[in-house]
């Protein structure tokens, strides 16, 4: 009698649980007490506060049940950003904010964003993150071992040195600029007549510091957070180039390993912190004016707009890389967004 209660009691408490969505006690073995969530920068940085949104809402939605832990700096992996990937889908990162950048050496549609000058303005990111290109994109992904959930934005990246101002591919010509280790960004600072010289962000504030580098190119939302300013960049280029999507992925035995209620929290708290990222990386430069570039220009900073014949001469000058990376990236991707570049609402 008393085991037929325990099993009817067993049973009842299964069926609230899984009415509810909550994960039965078996499952609830299997739910880790923290889940780790890799970053390239902190929380000072949008990239590092979405997570961190992400993070507060699925602790609030699951009433603390799944808590992600935040490791800035890629420390799970000592440091080395391009190894993310790999590491996300082998298990030893449970989630990650990552940059499609960072992840192009293994899956080589990524590259899709670095292509030069693909991307003239925030339209045409939204038209490729928000459309059919960004749903092949997680296709993708998804076949390549992870669960993609919702896109975020590093942003625009812009060339800053501690030279001078650059206007022309000639004025490049010989500078040492630090890039990320992507073969694409390589050829295409090599086409411009630069050094390109491959290293980690942790590594290369001190280069910049020291003089052992001269410039770099990253979103001006990293460059206020890093205070560049202070390490010698005192020249910045808006050209636009290339822009740096995220992503928010999860491993996908972390991902089966949740009830179907917890995934869709998980994606929900996803697209929101997303969204919510994308405005912060965006603030001061999307708007009229730019007043982030008015801020940093109080700094003693020379902030240099390109007209649009001297961005021109970049985009010819790159063009041969576009070229040549257009098939590794898949010739029917990149077509189909160039397709939905042209088409898109400015």
């Amino acid at each position: 009698m008393k085991l037929r209660r325990h099993v009817l009691a067993w049973t009842a408490a299964a069926s609230a649980a899984l009415a509810l969505g909550l994960p039965t006690a078996a499952q609830a073995q299997n739910y880790k007490s923290e889940y780790r969530v890799s970053l390239v920068v902190g929380t000072a940085f949008p990239w590092g506060k979405g997570a961190e949104i992400w993070a507060n809402k699925v602790r609030e939605r699951t009433n603390g049940r799944i808590n992600f832990k935040l490791y800035p700096g890629v420390s799970l992996i000592q440091g080395d950003q391009t190894r993310e990937f790999s590491a996300l889908r082998q298990g030893v990162i449970d989630l990650a904010v990552g940059s499609t950048i960072n992840w192009s050496p293994q899956v080589k549609q990524l590259n899709l964003f670095s292509l030069p000058f693909l991307m003239p303005d925030y339209a045409a990111i939204d038209a490729l993150t928000q459309g059919e290109v960004g749903k092949e994109i997680f296709k993708t992904l998804d076949k390549a071992g992870v669960v993609p959930l919702a896109w975020g934005e590093n942003g625009y990246r812009e060339l800053t040195n501690s030279k001078r101002p650059v206007r022309t591919p000639e004025d490049l010509k010989g500078l040492k600029i630090r890039v990320v280790g992507s073969p694409l960004f390589i050829d295409t600072f090599t086409a411009l007549g630069a050094n390109p010289t491959q290293m980690s962000w942790a590594d290369a504030q001190p280069a910049f510091a020291s003089g052992a580098v001269d410039g770099q190119e990253n979103p001006m939302s990293i460059f206020t957070a890093a205070k560049l300013q202070n390490v010698g960049q005192k020249n910045v280029t808006m050209w636009g180039y290339v822009a740096d999507p995220l992503i928010f992925v999860v491993n996908k035995d972390i991902w089966n390993s949740w009830t179907p209620a917890d995934r869709e929290i998980v994606r929900q708290a996803a697209l929101e912190a997303g969204k919510e990222e994308i405005a912060i990386a965006r603030k001061g430069l999307a708007e009229p004016g730019q007043p982030l570039l008015k801020d940093i220009a109080a700094l003693g900073v020379n902030v240099v707009h390109l007209t649009p014949a001297e961005r021109e001469a970049f985009v010819k000058t790159t063009r041969p890389v576009y070229s040549k990376w257009k098939p590794q990236v898949g010739t029917d991707l990149v077509n189909m967004a160039e397709k939905a570049i042209a088409a898109r609402k400015k």
